[in-house]
């Protein structure tokens, strides 16, 4: 395969998310939602304590942990972003804006920079300039770049997404001409160098369908910072560079007090051209450079540094390709954006963090330009090794061709979840076989509005995403939680539901989350303010679930061994929780689990589905380590509650929601099962739950939280009454939980349910991406009209649970069979995942 058919090789034509760039969606939404009287009233004392908080936050200069009074409204903009895992992510828009920067350690920018752009001129065979064009929809800026050309008219050019991949195609059909912009970042399973790098390709195809050869040059501009405030600091300053065939500009700089350094570049090849302008002004008119692009639709250069910028100053840098395309030929023109910004540090911490890539291409701040040319000389690896990944899920005919672009779109998060990948910190203190000795540490946040690293409630929904395609990240995740586990902090902490002083962490707890940016993450863990985690039901349990589904996947023994100290721990601590001894853990009578603000009260199906899941996993690794005390012990306990399980929660159709004395005991839960959800996930098919209940329970979420809601058309509420009626105890219980939804298709999709399974998740996927626009920002909550809660959330990553239950359905069918949670093939070899 050559070079260029490896580039022509991508779907451009068929998969993903498309629009027109002038596309506008058929409904906006807002986070303008208004609780109930009813729904109000209980929080009351929450509400109040809550203020008063944010008011503390806020007078000590940093913002809420999860800011309920300035939240941020979607902007119906956004498309791929740039960048690798780890090491800070750019925004881009479907219209070609560069947006929401992510590069300070979750914290994003919602700026759009005008100034970021790609500009194209074309110039006949005379050498005369016959176009100039920013390729760009949106009006002229209201001060700044005045004289360049602006509205592209979006109904000539249609925009693709398929992460880490996006092609944007522009028809200037008054010359003939074709452009094709193809974005590639560095996201690729297994492989956990690339997928580290800070930097991103645009590869430009420049077709020609006129009956003469134009000359068609291609600039990329870029300013300093990111679109604040702090862009006018002063002390930025530019210089080209030449690597090989690669040139291009860096722009030095500081970012929220930390160097970063960008590099914008391009390769010289046989058919081309490549100039650069080491610097410009972004905040004047723009002539200058307009100018010199129409001219001989090539950059002068000038000096090769730039002086520094005073206070108040900004600046930006181009660098130009210039092609030779004949009639009837296509021509292609390659650029890059990286960005080194190898230390970091968290806003109260003195410890300086250094990101993964340092690994690879060292932490001296001075490599910006060697990463530019690594993105050059590697992209088309990139494209080829995606193409690999994802061609398996393409190819296949039986899956809906909505489902091929919301799982892989719905991947974004797991670079642009405001995450972090940092070098080992403490490898004097881990043992030898401790993966963080190789792979260090990763941390994403719970949302873009949720600032907290790893929160672990719902990093159990997300976590199929690492497991099945960065296992390698999701095995340091879990040893950090298990670190975690017998660590306490005594700091004294006002808990905001009930308004107790707490301590901040619990010994022998799994934590909420492993900490804020804004504070030491790592070192000071469960920033979460609302409730006393320690007593949450459902913590502990996800920890043995996940930590049984990754043995699983993993068929690591190490792993297993390691962790199962722990397990003991946290499976002795939740026993306590049953206290009348009838073999299920009860809830308190508070919100203490996940749905936070939803209250249940003694036996719950969704936490103990957790419980009796976690007592059989428990159980199946005591046995496997040869640990006979345990393994009698859980042998006991979990053939006594799955027998309570029953007995106290099965209504005949459905399990209750809770063994509380009221009518919203019987509300239909979307959740009731998750615990079963990881069994069928690890390949459990003996009968833990009835199969026949289970069944039952599906088909009436099905009916009732499915098809009796909206119709159909926004997946499943969290809570649905028995005469059909939303459950409006509580705002979560009206909810539909993106993230949820995509786990509890999956677990149709393990019993069966196909149909059903993509009938639920099309739902969220529909509304969010096609109706309100908030794809690449999918929020955790939508209502069933106007509003959406928490933009760019973690959860929805579970969508690779559905896709792991699709392909174990498709291998069963193939002649696999799991057995005991093992994998077996019947009729071939192959491998589990």
């Amino acid at each position: 395969m050559n070079e260029d058919s490896v580039i022509d090789s991508s779907p451009i034509k068929k998969y993903g998310w498309s629009v027109k760039l002038n596309h506008i969606f058929p409904e906006k939404r807002s986070q303008g939602f208004m609780p109930t009287w009813h729904q109000l009233y209980p929080i009351i004392p929450l509400i109040f304590r809550y203020l008063i908080y944010t008011i503390k936050c806020y007078f000590k200069g940093k913002a809420p942990v999860m800011d309920y009074v300035k939240t941020m409204n979607g902007k119906q903009i956004y498309g791929v972003p740039i960048g690798g895992i780890g090491c800070g992510t750019i925004g881009r828009g479907f219209q070609g804006e560069f947006c929401r920067y992510q590069l300070t350690p979750g914290v994003y920018s919602y700026n759009i920079v005008a100034a970021n752009q790609f500009i194209v001129t074309i110039r006949n065979e005379n050498g005369k300039t016959i176009y100039q064009q920013v390729l760009s929809p949106r009006p002229q800026p209201r001060q700044e770049l005045s004289c360049w050309k602006w509205q592209f008219p979006g109904w000539n050019a249609q925009y693709r997404a398929l992460y880490p991949q996006s092609w944007t195609t522009y028809k200037i059909l008054e010359h003939n001409i074709i452009l094709t912009c193809h974005q590639i970042s560095p996201v690729i399973p297994h492989n956990y160098k690339d997928s580290s790098v800070p930097g991103a390709a645009f590869v430009w195809s420049v077709e020609n369908c006129g009956d003469e050869q134009k000359d068609v040059s291609i600039t990329f501009t870029f300013k300093n910072g990111i679109g604040g405030q702090e862009d006018k600091a002063g002390g930025c300053w530019n210089e080209s560079f030449s690597r090989s065939d690669v040139s291009g500009v860096q722009i030095h700089q500081f970012i929220n007090d930390v160097s970063c350094t960008y590099a914008i570049g391009a390769k010289n090849q046989s058919n081309s051209s490549v100039s650069t302008m080491t610097w410009f002004d972004p905040c004047s008119n723009g002539e200058k450079i307009w100018q010199d692009l129409l001219e001989d639709g090539e950059l002068c250069q000038g000096e090769k540094k730039s002086p520094k910028t005073k206070r108040g100053q900004e600046t930006a840098a181009a660098v130009c390709v210039k092609l030779k395309v004949p009639s009837g030929a296509t021509s292609r023109a390659e650029f890059a954006l990286a960005w080194d910004m190898p230390k970091i540090r968290f806003f109260e911490s003195s410890n300086i963090y250094k990101r993964f890539y340092t690994t690879y291409f060292g932490d001296d701040g001075l490599v910006a330009d060697v990463l530019c040319k690594y993105v050059l000389d590697n992209f088309r690896n990139w494209i080829e090794w995606v193409d690999k990944w994802q061609s398996s899920v393409l190819d296949d005919l039986d899956l809906p061709d909505w489902y091929k672009s919301a799982l892989f779109n719905e991947t974004y998060f797991v670079s642009d979840g405001g995450t972090i990948w940092l070098t080992p910190f403490d490898a004097n203190q881990l043992e030898p076989s401790d993966p963080r000795n190789e792979y260090g540490h990763f941390g994403y946040l719970e949302g873009h509005e949720y600032r907290m690293y790893n929160t672990y409630d719902v990093h159990y929904y997300a976590s199929f995403t690492l497991a099945k395609l960065w296992p390698r990240l999701q095995e340091i995740l879990q040893y950090d939680l298990m670190d975690s586990i017998l660590k306490s902090d005594k700091t004294k902490q006002w808990e905001l539901y009930d308004g107790s002083i707490e301590d901040r962490k619990v010994a022998n707890s799994v934590p909420h989350d492993l900490g804020d940016p804004y504070e030491d993450p790592f070192i000071r863990i469960n920033a979460y303010p609302i409730h006393d985690v320690s007593k949450w039901r459902d913590l502990n349990l996800k920890f043995v679930l996940q930590c049984y589904r990754d043995w699983k996947f993993f068929k690591k023994q190490q792993y297993i061994e390691d962790m199962w100290p722990k397990i003991c721990t946290v499976m002795h601590v939740a026993e306590k929780w049953d206290t009348d001894h009838d073999g299920l853990i009860e809830n308190g009578g508070s919100p203490d689990q996940t749905y936070d603000s939803w209250v249940m009260t003694g036996p719950s199906a969704y936490c103990c589905s957790l419980w009796v899941a976690a007592l059989h996993c428990t159980k199946d690794i005591a046995s496997e380590l040869k640990d006979e005390k345990a393994l009698h012990h859980y042998t006991q306990l979990f053939e006594k509650a799955k027998l309570a399980f029953e007995k106290k929660l099965w209504n005949g159709e459905y399990y209750n929601f809770d063994s509380a004395s009221n009518p919203g005991a019987h509300t239909i839960m979307a959740d009731q099962l998750c615990g079963l959800w990881y069994l069928r996930a690890s390949g459990v098919q003996n009968e833990v739950f009835i199969d026949t209940h289970v069944k039952s329970a599906l088909k009436k979420i099905f009916d009732f939280n499915v098809m009796k809601f909206k119709n159909g058309t926004i997946g499943a509420v969290n809570g649905m009454k028995p005469d059909g009626k939303v459950d409006m105890v509580t705002v979560q219980s009206e909810e539909v939980w993106t993230g949820v939804v995509y786990g509890l298709a999956a677990l149709m999709m393990h019993e069966g349910m196909v149909e059903e399974a993509f009938k639920t998740a099309h739902g969220v996927y529909n509304v969010v991406y096609n109706i309100i626009g908030m794809g690449f920002e999918t929020p955790e909550a939508l209502y069933a009209e106007k509003w959406y809660r928490a933009i760019g959330y973690m959860r929805p990553l579970s969508i690779w649970a559905l896709q792991h239950a699709w392909e174990l359905r498709k291998r069963k069918q193939n002649g696999y069979q799991f057995i005991h949670g093992q994998h077996q093939c019947l009729n071939r070899v192959g491998d589990f995942l």
